[in-house]
């Protein structure tokens, strides 16, 4: 932890030039799960040429090398150099709701740099933010990312643990912060089936269900890159109470408005991940799901 602490400490030019070595490397040499990235891209998107696919393929793959490269720095980034960086075109959005005392819930997608949003929302909305996480096999990375999350003043709330957190902290101000573009794998995540990107998708209901029990209103976070290391956020409320208990009308605005996104930023989603590994029937959800 030392060592990546006096690594982050270069400045961002110098540790851009790492990012760039290796892109190098893991695109052209290990071609780090290339046959997976270019499927997805293909599938969501089959109106686009080879060429324009072969594009986005690569400015992915140069926003995914600078995303470890970025989300290191904040090890030792100065608060005012993140809010130069991670700038927010509308926080009222989140001061008129936590003006009258409402706790709300944030969700974004997986869309570069999710770590930095994490650390700018910090420094520029005044709800205690709690973000909910899965912990990592690996201990030593499980601790850093703890660490940068934390820097800036979020708490980490376990994903096992967010239903009895949020009615534990019902009554105090704060914001809850859920990444749930995710493939919903293991056997206890009760999934939602929809259109996605030209897919049949299935995404976390668990987010549907929060928002239902703790009735806050939902805000999506909508991060695009406007330069290397500079992100300009925009925030949407997606959902407001009350909410009825059969409702889905929270997790189909979520789909949509990450759709959006990607629509607009192909480049900055996470495609290396193995989104749509297994079908409906393989994951043996044959019906559409149920709140």
């Amino acid at each position: 932890m030392f060592l990546l602490r006096l690594l982050s400490r270069l400045p961002l030019g110098a540790l851009y030039i790492i990012s760039d070595t290796l892109f190098l490397f893991g695109y052209y040499i290990i071609r780090y799960r290339r046959k997976v990235v270019s499927k997805n891209l293909r599938n969501s998107f089959p109106e686009k040429s080879d060429a324009d696919l072969h594009r986005i393929e690569k400015d992915f793959y140069h926003n995914l090398c600078d995303y470890p490269i970025e989300t290191l720095k904040l090890m030792t980034m100065s608060k005012e150099e993140v809010k130069k960086r991670m700038t927010y075109t509308n926080p009222q959005v989140i001061e008129s709701l936590a003006a009258q005392g409402k706790s709300m819930m944030y969700l974004t997608s997986h869309q570069f740099n999710w770590e930095w949003l994490l650390a700018g929302v910090c420094l520029n909305t005044s709800p205690q933010l709690y973000y909910v996480y899965q912990a990592q096999s690996s201990e030593f990375f499980d601790r850093f990312s703890n660490i940068i999350r934390m820097r800036f003043g979020a708490q980490p709330i376990k994903r096992e643990k967010v239903g009895r957190e949020a009615i534990r902290k019902k009554g105090t101000l704060h914001a809850l912060a859920l990444l749930a573009d995710q493939f919903p794998g293991l056997d206890h995540d009760k999934r939602y089936w929809t259109g996605f990107l030209n897919q049949d998708t299935a995404f976390f209901q668990g987010i549907n269900q929060l928002a239902i029990m703790t009735q806050y209103p939902v805000i999506f976070f909508v991060s695009r890159k406007i330069k290397r290391g500079y992100y300009e956020n925009e925030l949407i409320k997606i959902a407001d109470p009350p909410y009825d208990k059969n409702s889905l009308s929270i997790i189909e605005n979520y789909v949509k408005a990450t759709e959006k996104i990607i629509h607009e930023q192909p480049e900055g989603w996470l495609w290396s991940h193995d989104r749509w590994k297994s079908s409906r029937s393989e994951m043996g959800d044959d019906k559409r799901a149920k709140t």
